[in-house]
């Protein structure tokens, strides 16, 4: 792996190491840390990867490792930086031959995500994009569970994804993390739905195998001074006719990262909290409440969580092994690739750039919905 972005005091980059690292699948081989050169040579000793191999941009560490030998150079680009960063060095990459795993959304804007499609579709290249919560056990047990047909049609989906973070003005402080997210320059059309609302939306749509078809959105910057949305409230329709809501914020304070999804429908209803990943509630008409974990009986789980099931009952599965569980299936369905064979159907279990997409088109119409003065707003890439 070769690593862009993620450099000294970056939050994400270690999460994407510490992921990539835990099943010793992966080895990082080099980076291009920052677009401060110095900055990037010093990450990289850190990191103590030999300085021939530190960069100090990623078109030099794209050109450098393509004149490697083969087995030598990288096989794939992890991308971590701001979203105004992404699709840069994922296009080159791809146009050079090299698979990608990118930090969501996708892209600055839809345009750009639909270029970055086309290049995939054109070179075959593997694609990953980093929608976490899709790796936790449990949201694939409900997500079988749905499309087994236990829970009869989807009538009713609920997701909600408060933070309360951006409570008080963190980017007038020295929290890079809340200033890039703050400016339109870097983060795009939308904050608080570009960030945190694609995440609500990639999961509603992932537990239940419905997709969005039209929205009525309620978009609003809350907090003086500041142009895009820090919270939302989104109705939703899906197009089996379902009905739906997705609330996200970062100004609800006291919130931590609460993200949470209900799915109902016409024989019973599920619950999963990201806070209390483990559990997976099952609600019945005529049945007491269940509640599925992973590591326990495993004769009641689907072959989804117990493929992505690591440690025995009692211990917490978390947000790094939800992370690693996209990295090993990325990283063995680029194995199985390189050799001439068919993934495992399992390993091909990860968010693709079909997904940012989605994304990208969640954010361009929750926000023309939130401008617009009709009241359904149909959803459209």
């Amino acid at each position: 792996m070769g690593m862009v972005g993620g450099g000294i005091g970056a939050f994400i980059g270690g999460v994407h190491r510490i992921a990539a690292a835990m099943d010793g699948q992966i080895e990082l081989v080099c980076g291009a840390f920052s677009s401060n050169p110095e900055r990037s040579k010093v990450s990289g000793e850190e990191l103590f990867l030999p300085p021939d191999r530190v960069y100090g941009s990623f078109e030099e560490m794209i050109e450098k490792e393509k004149a490697l030998p083969e087995g030598e150079r990288m096989d794939f680009i992890s991308i971590v930086t701001p979203n105004y960063l992404h699709v840069p060095p994922a296009k080159m990459a791809l146009e050079n031959g090299f698979a990608v795993i990118c930090d969501k959304p996708l892209a600055f804007n839809l345009k750009e995500a639909k270029e970055i499609k086309a290049i995939v579709d054109k070179t075959g290249l593997t694609f990953a994009l980093t929608h976490n919560y899709t790796g936790y056990p449990m949201v694939k047990q409900g997500r079988d569970m749905v499309k087994s047909g236990k829970l009869g049609k989807i009538r009713k989906v609920v997701v909600e994804y408060p933070q309360g973070w951006l409570s008080t003005k963190q980017e007038e402080g020295d929290n890079k993390q809340a200033a890039w997210r703050v400016d339109p320059k870097k983060t795009g059309i939308s904050n608080a739905m570009g960030d945190i609302g694609t995440h609500a939306e990639n999961l509603a749509e992932f537990m239940t195998g419905l997709k969005i078809s039209e929205m009525c959105a309620d978009l609003t910057a809350i907090g003086e001074g500041r142009e895009l949305d820090t919270d939302g409230n989104i109705l939703l329709r899906f197009d089996n006719g379902a009905r739906g809501v997705l609330h996200a914020s970062q100004i609800a304070a006291g919130e931590e990262n609460n993200l949470k999804i209900f799915v109902y429908g016409e024989k019973g209803g599920l619950e999963w909290r990201q806070m209390e990943p483990n559990s997976l509630i099952v609600r019945w008409l005529d049945q007491p409440i269940q509640i599925y974990r992973p590591g326990v009986d495993r004769t009641y789980l689907s072959e989804g969580a117990m493929a992505h099931t690591r440690i025995p009952a009692g211990h917490p599965e978390g947000y790094l092994e939800a992370f690693a569980n996209i990295y090993r299936n990325f990283a063995m369905t680029l194995r199985a690739r390189m050799e001439g064979r068919e993934p495992d159907p399992q390993h091909l279990d990860f968010p693709t750039v079909d997904d940012g997409v989605r994304g990208m088109a969640f954010i361009e119409n929750a926000v023309a919905s939130s401008k617009s003065t009709e009241k359904w707003y149909k959803f459209t890439i």
